[in-house]
């Protein structure tokens, strides 16, 4: 009896050692199992974000493309290199090893020497061949003028400020732009205000990075100057420079209705009055002259569109222009210049007769000595004479000071119309990620509980 006892002994412990290592390698399938399944949920609910956000796709699209476009040819080639090289792993594959190493054992495969160098030798050149491809086949076809086209089609085109001190407001600025231009901003970017207003003078927005639909925010247009210059009026007196700002926003964005602008926000507005540039304008407000001293800082409070009630609007970003002056022009629409600006010697000759007129300005007479034609130049009243009688001046040559003090500068800005659903989305992907990770790890925490109450019993 002791002598079977014995024999038996042996048989017991095996078995024991066989149930532990089959709870051992059952646990060990279940660690596999989770980090299986976590990976899985965390691609499926990061594909299916993608899949659902088309739009954003497209935006993320647009970001690349215009990345792209503004990189130098020196640049270009240099990514080529650096991408390719990293892609084919031309320096070393331990990088590579390491890689493809790490998610063996994340998805707690074996690890084999062969199937990973296998893969090191395969998957690495097949990655470069297709980096190469999207490169050569996608990165000629960015280029800024078709990136100008693109955005051409969401946007109207811009208009901007011409504003006449000391003239009815039927001759200032915008009524001249409305009257002249149908389309004021020119197939290259340039404002046709530009024509009229020489200098160029910053002028700078800021408007939020966002906007959800059917909101009310504000654009703030800094229109700077020093407050202590004067300008020439059109009576040829001095006088304080008037602003004035136009401002264009993509198709479906308007000026906010007054019952849905905050007191806040009317109290930044103050008195201004704004007004579109066409009735079927509605994207493009202008607003001006009005006094410098007090407006040189203009709110407009826009009213963003929703894609829900308006089919052409979509979840994207855009671009909004913006363009200010103060100050009065150097030439009116019509060509003919204004008494804000130089005036030139239209002959050479000497100067035999200056005479001051009685409402200001001058009438200069230039004599040809070579056959003694008289030529006359009438000076408007505000700029200060340059040239005395008996003086020899050349063709061109400036006649008077240049008065103007002012200027006209424009820039843009970018918005995104966001989709509410996006942040939504994006919130619950991240939840839903953190909660993975989290069960993963009690789980973890479990399982290595049983392997340790196991081992000690």
């Amino acid at each position: 009896m002791d002598l079977e006892t014995y024999i038996q002994k042996p048989h017991i412990g095996i078995h024991k050692e066989t149930i532990q290592l089959v709870k051992t390698c059952n646990g060990y399938n279940l660690h596999i199992l989770l980090h299986f399944s976590t990976n899985i949920i965390c691609f499926s609910i990061l594909s299916g974000y993608f899949i659902l956000s088309n739009e954003e796709l497209i935006i993320l699209n647009s970001w690349g493309q215009e990345f792209l476009s503004n990189l130098s040819d020196t640049i270009k080639a240099f990514s080529i290199l650096l991408v390719t090289d990293l892609g084919i792993g031309f320096h070393s594959t331990h990088g590579w090893e390491l890689l493809i190493g790490s998610v063996y054992n994340d998805f707690g495969l074996a690890h084999k020497d062969e199937i990973i160098s296998g893969l090191v030798s395969t998957f690495p050149v097949i990655l470069d061949t297709i980096v190469k491809y999207w490169i050569f086949h996608y990165l000629n076809r960015v280029s800024p003028s078709k990136k100008q086209m693109a955005r051409s089609i969401y946007v109207s085109v811009s208009i901007m400020i011409y504003v006449l001190s000391q003239v009815s407001i039927s001759n200032a600025y915008p009524i001249f732009a409305q009257q002249g231009y149908e389309n004021p901003r020119e197939t290259t970017g340039r404002i046709v205000c530009a024509n009229c207003h020489l200098a160029n003078k910053p002028v700078e927005i800021e408007v939020p990075q966002a906007v959800l639909p059917d909101t009310v925010f504000e654009a703030i247009v800094r229109i700077p100057y020093d407050m202590q210059l004067k300008q020439v009026l059109a009576n040829g007196k001095k006088g304080g420079l008037n602003v004035g700002a136009v401002l264009i926003l993509p198709e479906g964005f308007e000026l906010a209705p007054t019952d849905r602008i905050s007191p806040e926000l009317k109290e930044k507005i103050g008195n201004l009055s704004f007004q579109s540039y066409r009735p079927n304008k509605k994207n493009i407000l202008v607003i001006g002259p009005v006094p410098g001293q007090k407006y040189s800082e203009i709110v407009f409070p826009i009213l963003s569109p929703d894609p829900s009630t308006k089919k052409d609007i979509h979840f994207l970003k855009y671009p909004i222009y913006v363009g200010g002056n103060r100050g009065r022009g150097q030439i009116y629409p019509d060509g003919s210049k204004s008494n804000n600006t130089v005036y030139n010697a239209t002959s050479a000759g000497i100067v035999s007769k200056i005479v001051r007129k009685e409402k200001g300005g001058y009438e200069i007479t230039t004599v040809d000595a070579s056959d003694g034609r008289q030529s006359v130049d009438i000076i408007p009243p505000g700029p200060e004479l340059l040239v005395s009688e008996g003086e020899s001046i050349k063709l061109d040559q400036p006649l008077t000071s240049n008065p103007n003090v002012g200027g006209f500068g424009q820039g843009d800005a970018e918005i995104v119309l966001q989709d509410p659903l996006r942040i939504q989305g994006l919130l619950f992907f991240f939840t839903s990620v953190i909660f993975a990770q989290v069960f993963l790890v009690l789980k973890k925490k479990q399982f290595e509980k049983v392997q340790l109450y196991e081992m000690n019993f």
